[in-house]
């Protein structure tokens, strides 16, 4: 899993602010140490707070995909991480397609399924079939596994999960910090009402 989640870090921009320093940074204050960053997260020479350089150039793959692939973890920031997990399980093959991959949840999305190797490929399969009460004609579809991959699909849903949490903690490392100084400022607000109440009534007692 973390041999994996660093490759992607760098094989595709999904982090596209992020430098290896950064995410070092942010890995220590949950709790890893820099000699568990270097032994399990950094597969190079290169040293903890060196900066991580993605291996495809954005020009390339905007000339490649039509568009520069978007910052993953932004994306779980902006429309929340249970769209991005179900993003992340929902590609199928589409030959029509600049990739030759499509998404259910971002439809002719540019960017092609990173993941296929585990996940496996998934045809759109879809039905239609008459409604016997109304007579209207229903269309349903649904993603069926046509070849497998290195997961199964509970072992990919699980990797995927612990991707996104990642992502997410990414995309705002500070936000549990954040959380408990705004808590924190509330208690002070709340204090400092009651004394300004309580010294306005001292004031004022004597002009009744």
């Amino acid at each position: 899993m973390k041999k994996i989640l660093a490759l992607l870090l760098v094989a595709a921009p999904v982090l596209g602010w992020a430098s290896e320093g950064g995410v070092a940074l942010e890995l220590e204050d949950i709790g890893l140490t820099e000699a568990e960053i270097r032994d399990n997260l950094v597969f190079t020479e290169a040293k903890v707070g060196d900066t991580m350089a993605a291996a495809m150039d954005p020009k390339v793959a905007k000339a490649a995909f039509g568009i520069v692939p978007p910052d993953l973890s932004l994306a779980a920031r902006s429309r929340s991480p249970d769209w991005l997990y179900a993003y992340l399980r929902s590609f199928y093959r589409d030959p029509e397609s600049k990739s030759g991959w499509n998404n259910t949840v971002f439809p002719n999305v540019a960017m092609p399924h990173v993941l296929w190797e585990y996940q496996g490929s998934q045809a759109l399969q879809v039905d239609e079939r008459q409604d016997s009460h109304t007579g209207d004609m229903k269309v349903t579809s649904k993603l069926v596994i046509d070849r497998p991959g290195r997961m199964s699909r509970l072992e990919y849903d699980q990797y995927v999960a612990d991707l996104v949490n990642y992502l997410a903690f990414m995309a705002e490392p500070a936000q549990t910090s954040r959380k408990h100084w705004g808590i924190l400022v509330l208690f002070f607000l709340a204090g400092f009402f009651v004394l300004a109440l309580l010294l306005k009534q001292e004031y004022w007692k004597d002009v009744r």
